[in-house]
C-alpha cells in the first residue's frame, strides 16, 4: 500500500508596514508547520511586501492569485494563509468573504493556519471568522485614527508629516529641537526616528520666482493663466517634466507655507478613500514654523485679488451678484449687468448656466411684470415662454417643448413629430394706427407657426393664429388680410386639432 501523497498548496504572505513583527519569513514558517501538520505541501508562493491589507488594488501578489485561481490554472487545490488578517483588512468585511467565495467556488478553500477555529463552513467558525474580519477592519480604523493624531501634534510644532516640499522650497533634516541636520534631496528619508523635517527657502532663482509671481498678481494685474505664460516663455523652469500651467502659479499663490506658515490636513485619503478635500476648520496651521518667502500682508493681498476674480467664485456666488443689482435696481437687463462694476461679464453668466435667461430663473427672476417698459424685449420674451408653458401644459401627453440650445428659441413638436415655431408679435405704432410686427425667422419659415399677437402696450396677450408658415418680415393691421392665410384660434384647446390639420395640408 502507497503512502497518501501531500495535497499541493499555494501560500499566501503580506507584511503591512505597521505589523513588522508579521515578518514574511515567520508567517511562511508558521504556515509550513500547519501543511506538514495537516498534509499539505506548498507548491507556490504569493506575497505582498510592505502592504496594507486596506484595498486590493496595490496588492499585486493577492490579485494575481485570485487570476490564477478564476483561470482555472493552478496546480494546487488549497491556499494557506497565516490568520484572517494577512488575507486583508478589508473596510467591507463583504469584500472579504467575496474575495474567498471565489476561491472556494473554484474548488480552492482557504486555510487560516494561525486561527483557533477550521475554516471549515460550520456555524462556529463562520461566526468567529466574521468577528475577525470585523476586528482586522476596525484595527486599521483606529490605527489611522491614532497616527493622524500623532501627526497633528507633530504638525502642530511645524514638522512636515510627508510629501512634496513645493516649488520654491525644500527639505532640512533636523533633530527633535530644530537644530539642523542636513537638507534631504529629493525621495531620501530621515533615518531616525526621533528626527523631524522642516521647510527651508530654496535656490535663490527659485525663490524669486515665487515673489515674482505674487508681483505680477498684484502689481502688473495679470491673470493666473497670463503669468503661466509669461514665466514658459522667459524659459522658467517649473519641473524637470513640466512647464507651468494654471495649477502650478494658482498653488503658489495660494499655499501659506510661502509665509512660513505650516499647514496640514488640507485634503484626507483615509484607509485609501478617494482625495477629498477638507473644510478650512480642519486644517493645521502653524505661523511661523520656518522662514517665509513672501510677507504675510503680500499674501493676503493676493487671496483678496483671487477671491474678487469671477473665475474662483462659485455659481451661487454669481447669482448672489446678480440678487444683489436686482434688490438696487428692481429690474435686470443687458445694460445693467454690462455696466455694473460690482459684476462680472454677461457672457460669464452665460458661460456658467447657458444663458441670462436660465441664471434670471435661478433667482427667480423673469414673469412679465417684473420687465419695465424699456425692457421689452425680455418682457416679450418672457410673455413667450410662459405661453409656451401654458400649452405644453394644457397638452402633457401630445406636446413637448423642444429646445435647441445656444441661442435658438424653443419650439413645439407634437407626438406625431409636426414641429410648431412659436411667434409673438409687438404692437407698435408707426403711424397713427396701431400696427403688429411680425418678424420671421429664416431657419423656422417652413414650419407651421403660432402667431400671438399682443395688446397694444404689449402688457397681455391680444389674439392667436395658426398659420402654414410666416416667410417675411411684416407689419400687419388689427383685421389684416394676410392673417386669412390661417386660421384664428378662439380657444387654445383647439390648438392641437388645427396644427395637425394644417400639417396634413403641407
Amino acid at each position: 500500500m502507497t503512502a497518501n501523497l501531500p495535497i499541493p498548496a499555494a501560500q499566501y504572505l503580506r507584511m503591512s508596514t505597521e505589523h513588522q513583527q508579521y515578518s514574511l519569513e515567520n508567517q511562511s514558517a508558521s504556515i509550513q508547520n500547519y501543511a506538514e501538520s495537516q498534509g499539505f505541501k506548498v507548491v507556490r508562493t504569493y506575497s505582498d511586501a510592505a502592504k496594507r491589507g486596506v484595498v486590493l488594488r496595490h496588492r499585486k501578489g493577492l490579485q494575481q492569485l485570485l487570476q490564477d485561481v478564476v483561470g482555472g490554472t493552478t496546480a494546487y487545490r488549497a491556499i494557506l494563509v497565516y490568520d484572517v488578517s494577512r488575507w486583508g483588512r478589508f473596510q467591507d468585511t463583504d469584500e472579504s468573504a467575496h474575495y474567498e467565495f471565489l476561491c472556494k467556488s473554484a474548488g480552492i478553500p482557504v486555510h487560516y493556519c494561525a486561527e483557533s477555529f477550521a475554516n471549515d463552513g460550520s456555524l462556529p467558525s463562520l461566526i468567529m471568522k466574521t468577528l475577525k474580519r470585523t476586528m482586522a477592519a476596525e484595527f486599521s480604523r483606529e490605527l489611522g485614527v491614532k497616527v493622524l493624531a500623532g501627526q497633528k501634534r507633530l504638525a502642530h510644532l511645524g514638522f512636515k508629516q510627508g510629501g512634496l516640499p513645493g516649488y520654491g522650497l525644500r527639505r532640512m533634516l533636523v533633530s527633535a529641537d530644530r537644530v539642523p541636520r542636513q537638507p534631504l534631496a529629493h525621495g531620501e528619508r530621515k533615518s531616525i526616528a526621533t528626527d523631524r523635517v522642516i521647510l527651508i527657502p530654496g535656490p535663490t532663482d527659485e525663490v524669486q520666482c515665487v515673489r515674482d509671481i505674487y508681483r505680477m498678481l498684484i502689481s502688473e494685474k495679470l491673470c493666473v493663466y497670463a503669468i503661466a505664460c509669461d514665466l514658459n516663455r522667459r524659459g522658467v523652469n517649473y519641473s524637470a517634466d513640466s512647464a507651468w500651467d494654471y495649477q502650478a502659479v494658482y498653488g503658489v499663490l495660494t499655499h501659506a507655507k510661502y509665509t512660513g506658515c505650516h499647514t496640514f490636513n488640507r485634503t484626507s485619503s483615509r484607509l485609501c478613500s478617494p482625495v477629498v478635500k477638507l473644510p478650512k476648520s480642519e486644517w493645521v496651521l502653524t505661523p511661523g514654523a520656518f522662514k517665509p518667502i513672501v510677507d504675510h500682508a503680500t499674501f493676503t493681498e493676493a487671496q483678496t485679488i483671487l477671491r474678487n476674480r469671477t473665475i474662483n467664485k462659485s455659481d451661487e456666488e454669481l447669482l448672489d451678484s446678480l440678487r444683489g443689482l436686482l434688490a438696487k435696481k428692481a429690474r435686470l437687463s443687458l445694460s445693467l449687468i454690462q455696466n455694473s462694476k460690482d459684476l462680472p461679464s454677461p457672457s460669464t453668466y452665460r458661460q456658467r448656466f447657458g444663458s441670462l435667461r436660465r441664471a434670471y430663473e435661478l433667482i427667480q427672476y423673469g414673469r412679465p411684470d417684473q420687465f419695465g417698459p424699456i425692457d421689452l424685449r425680455r418682457r416679450t420674451q418672457a410673455l413667450r415662454e410662459e405661453l409656451v408653458s401654458q400649452i405644453v401644459a394644457r397638452f402633457p401627453h401630445d406636446v413637448s417643448v423642444v429646445r435647441p440650445g445656444g441661442r435658438w428659441r424653443s419650439q413645439l413638436r407634437l407626438t406625431n413629430g409636426s414641429t410648431v415655431s412659436v411667434l409673438v408679435a409687438r404692437s407698435v405704432r408707426p403711424w397713427k394706427t396701431v400696427r403688429w410686427r411680425v418678424n420671421a425667422l429664416p431657419r423656422e419659415c417652413g414650419n407651421v407657426t403660432l402667431l400671438a399677437r399682443l395688446t397694444e402696450g404689449n402688457h397681455s396677450f391680444l389674439d392667436f393664429h395658426i398659420l402654414p408658415n410666416v416667410d417675411r418680415r411684416i407689419d400687419i393691421s388689427l383685421r389684416d388680410r394676410w392673417l386669412d392665410r390661417g386660421e384664428r384660434l378662439i380657444d387654445l384647446r383647439a390648438f392641437c386639432k388645427v396644427v395637425a390639420r394644417f400639417h396634413a395640408e403641407i
